[in-house]
Formats: structure tokens, C-alpha cells, sequence
């Protein structure tokens, strides 16, 4: 199977291109205008930074993706299981949906602190706030696949006498999965984020501990550098999951392909 096509190489041409067309005019810019490395430092500072720090940058990154991998599959799991609850039940719908969306209205470093002072500094309070900014977006994006199943195809298997776990297994999975990995690729998102948020309230270690102590000591260079790994993890994670969406949802790959016109 053949994950990397010519069509998807092409893809990435174009935006590798004013990337690098971006860093050149920022590297000439800084050059020319002889700013200061401590406010703005040249990608060439920023990369020999990189090297430089690469032992330390390694050892707080280690516990921010644990934290950030914990807590993304308990908001899975959270998301999944709250969706599959919804749409057994659309009493309970009507009541959860509302509080859901506003739940997304408070800002987590507001809440972050509350699981600090009730949790500790350890690691669960960090797995919560994780789990507490992926799960939206896997449990809205998985109802509304649950939901969209075909209706024809639903009446057709109660006719023939299916139950409702044939029809859920049979139906309603298959035609959520690619809604389900739309969550989960927008939670992957906020998941190391997540993390660094929870880590720059309470740890002594991790990238978002990194990125404050960098910030207080006025080191540009290294607020980039922790601005670099949080990107780079978040875009793998983000690529991992296309991965498996490619691997468990092939018909939706095609169907994108050659689209029914």
C-alpha cells in the first residue's frame, strides 16, 4: 500500500516553498536590520540553539507527551463513550448537548488551577486538562457521525429482522469513523498544547516548563526552539492519526479520489 503518492508529494511542494522563501527573507531581515537575538533571533541562532539544548530539550519533552498521550486517549475514550450515550438515548442528548458546548466557554487556564489545588502537582491533573480539551471535539464530530448513518439503509436491516447491534456495527460504525477521525485529528491539536498549558501552572519539568523558564531568562532563541517541538509533535501526532485513518476508513481515501460527480 502506498502512502506517499505522487499527487500527495506535490501537495507538499508549494508550502515547503514559502516556507523556505519565509525563513530567507527572516534571516536576511535580521541581518540587515541587526535586531537584537533576545527579541528576535535569526533561524540560523534558532537552530544552532536547537543543537546546543538538544540533552535538555529531550528530557522535558519526555513527560509532556506522556501527559499529552494519556491524556488524548482518556478524551477519546470520554468522547466515544459520552457520543455512544447521546445517541441511545436523545432525552439525554437534549440535556448533555447544551452543557457540552458550554463547557467550551470556559477557558482552561482558568479551570487548570482548580485540578492543580484538587489533584496535586503530579500527573493526573495534567492528563485531565488534556483529556479536558481533545474530548469535545471527538465527541461532537462522533454524534453527528452516528447520526448520519443512511436511514434507508437503518429501515432496510430492521426489516430484515437485524438487531440493534448488527445495525450499529453493520451501519451506524462504518458511516461514523471518517467524522470520528475529523475529532480526533482537531483534538490532536490541542493535545500538547494541553500539556504545556497544564505544565507552566504547576511542574518542575516539560516543554511548557521549558518555554517559561526560556521567556523569564529573555532567551528568544529558545522560546523558538520549544515553539519548534511542540510543532513538530503535534504535526506527528496529527500525522499519525491520517496514518490509521487511512488504514481503518480506505473507502473514504477513494471516494476522495474520484468523487461522485
Amino acid at each position: 500500500m502506498r502512502i506517499l503518492r505522487q499527487g500527495h508529494l506535490r501537495s507538499i511542494g508549494p508550502p515547503v516553498s514559502v516556507l523556505l522563501l519565509l525563513l530567507i527573507l527572516w534571516e536576511g531581515g535580521v541581518r540587515v536590520t541587526g535586531v537584537e537575538k533576545w527579541l528576535l533571533p535569526a533561524p540560523s541562532d534558532i537552530l544552532r540553539s536547537l543543537a546546543a539544548d538538544m540533552p535538555l530539550l529531550l528530557r522535558h519533552t519526555g513527560p509532556t507527551l506522556t501527559e499529552a498521550s494519556l491524556g488524548f486517549a482518556a478524551g477519546i475514550a470520554a468522547g466515544w463513550f459520552l457520543a455512544m450515550l447521546m445517541e441511545l438515548s436523545p432525552w439525554l442528548k437534549r440535556g448533555l448537548y447544551p452543557l457540552l458546548v458550554g463547557t467550551q466557554t470556559i477557558p482552561i487556564i482558568a479551570v487548570a488551577p482548580l485540578f492543580i489545588l484538587w489533584f496535586g502537582y503530579d500527573l493526573l491533573p495534567k492528563v485531565l486538562i488534556v483529556a479536558l480539551v481533545t474530548f469535545f471535539p471527538v465527541v461532537v464530530s462522533t454524534a453527528d457521525g452516528l447520526r448520519s448513518a443512511d436511514p434507508d439503509m437503518v429501515r432496510l436491516l430492521r426489516s430484515m429482522g437485524a438487531s440493534s447491534w448488527q445495525i450499529f456495527r453493520m451501519v451506524r460504525f462504518p458511516h461514523a469513523l471518517p467524522a470520528f477521525f475529523s475529532g480526533l485529528k482537531i483534538a490532536a491539536t490541542y493535545s500538547v498544547l494541553g500539556a504545556v498549558i497544564a505544565e507552566w501552572l504547576g511542574a518542575n519539568v516539560g516543554l511548557g516548563v521549558f518555554l517559561v523558564r526560556a521567556q523569564h531568562s529573555f532567551a528568544a532563541d529558545r522560546v523558538f526552539v520549544a515553539i519548534l517541538a511542540i510543532t513538530f509533535w503535534t504535526w506527528l501526532l496529527f500525522f499519525l492519526i491520517r496514518l490509521l485513518e487511512r488504514i481503518a476508513v480506505p473507502w473514504k481515501q477513494t471516494r476522495d479520489r474520484h468523487p461522485v460527480k
